[in-house]
């Protein structure tokens, strides 16, 4: 859209140097934070059932972009989940 319509010097503020893509408009790292509390844990339990209410899939578990999965499976799919207790 910046292209399409002439913006071309607000387009430059987003050019990397990337072999698979020359503009990159979001951070490609995830937020991931410890789980050390059942308050905490509640709250990870609240964010994997977003998608499941905004009619995405029928369990958090079947969403892709999730940690639920890893924390019903223990198999880290992401690569940066590394432990988990239960609360």
């Amino acid at each position: 859209m910046l292209q399409d319509n002439g913006k071309q010097d607000q387009l430059k503020a987003f050019e990397v140097n990337a072999k698979d893509r020359k503009y990159q408009f979001w951070k490609r790292k995830p937020l991931s934070i410890p789980v050390y509390s059942p308050t905490v844990f509640a709250k990870l339990e609240y964010i994997h059932d977003n998608p499941v209410k905004a009619g995405y899939c029928s369990s958090p578990e079947e969403y892709h972009y999730s940690s639920a999965s890893f924390y019903e499976s223990g198999v880290d799919d992401f690569g940066f989940i590394s432990h988990h207790e239960s609360y």
